[in-house]
């Protein structure tokens, strides 16, 4: 057995996240396209003597990632992980975990679900254990909709719950302003919203399907095409829990970026620049006007849980 090995998995953009109306088994039908960009949580697993499984976590200051809102017992995605694992297999050692967190928390863009698939991989090469991605996937399934795609990185499309995953063609390079907020909103909330609004009338598509429109934008590599393809039917749900945001995405207008849209369940803003350095131009505009706690920039696709050492 390796005494410690780290790995590290991306954060992630809804490009696209269409939500079906909620069904009899308490779950929305989805269709998304998922892309990994470079800002990534990395796991350290230590095996420990004993059958303990604990997690401590830290983060750069300079991102401003609040680490007190990051749970430390077993409700840890990352500790939920190793449990999975271990009973997956009939094993009973333990591991400390430490998480390094390069993802905004409850900013829409799974840096839990990041944890989650880190921990699967370190741990599993931690233990010596002989495990494939195809197997650690339906693992990671049974921990939510966001982790297998973690898993993999890159580009790809999830159907279902979201966890229904084929890798989508993608030609060339993204580049993100990512405008976040110390103040998260909850994915069940928004949700919840959402359901309030179709109750009220709002549109909504029995069966979702993938924008074809977009498909094809990310074969051609080109970002204006990208951008004007992007779309997320909880974008109206998080503005009207939220409404400040709306500040935030006329913002990154102002910067002629060339998409803007709320990440997953928010509250995080991503908006879409024609270069790294375009990305740039839109931060800086949207830090001087003063309408997010942090401005981030990231580049798109990335891969998946990789393991670092």
């Amino acid at each position: 057995m390796s005494p410690s090995v780290t790995v590290r998995a991306p954060g992630k953009i809804n490009l696209q996240l269409a939500v079906g109306p909620l069904g009899a088994d308490g779950y929305h039908p989805l269709a998304t396209v998922f892309q990994a960009v470079d800002l990534y949580e990395t796991v350290r697993a230590t095996v420990r003597d004993d059958d303990e499984i604990r997690v401590t976590v830290e983060a750069p200051r300079t991102l401003g990632i609040d680490t007190a809102a990051v749970p430390t017992d077993a409700s840890n995605l990352a500790v939920k992980a190793a449990y999975a694992l271990r009973a997956a297999y009939g094993m009973d050692l333990g591991v400390d975990l430490h998480i390094v967190k390069g993802v905004p928390v409850a900013g829409g863009m799974a840096g839990g679900s990041a944890d989650a698939a880190a921990a699967l991989v370190a741990c599993a090469e931690a233990w010596g254990m002989a495990v494939s991605r195809q197997e650690l996937d339906t693992i990671a399934a049974s921990l939510g909709a966001d982790v297998p795609f973690s898993l993999h990185g890159h580009t790809a499309v999830g159907l279902g719950r979201g966890s229904d995953l084929s890798p989508a063609m993608s030609r060339g390079e993204f580049h993100w302003t990512l405008a976040t907020q110390r103040a998260g909103l909850s994915t069940p909330a928004v949700y919840g919203r959402f359901d309030e609004q179709v109750a009220d009338g709002a549109p909504v598509e029995a069966d979702p399907q993938i924008s074809q429109e977009l498909m094809a934008a990310l074969m051609s590599g080109d970002p204006h095409r990208v951008g004007a393809a992007l779309s997320n039917d909880l974008q109206a749900a998080a503005l009207d829990l939220a409404p400040h945001l709306s500040r935030v995405m006329d913002a990154a207008r102002e910067a002629e970026a060339l998409g803007v849209m709320v990440s997953g369940s928010g509250p995080t803003v991503a908006a879409l620049g024609r270069s790294r350095q375009h990305a740039l131009a839109i931060a800086a505009h949207i830090s001087a006007a003063d309408v997010a706690d942090s401005v981030l920039t990231a580049s798109g696709p990335a891969p998946g849980a990789t393991i670092v050492n």
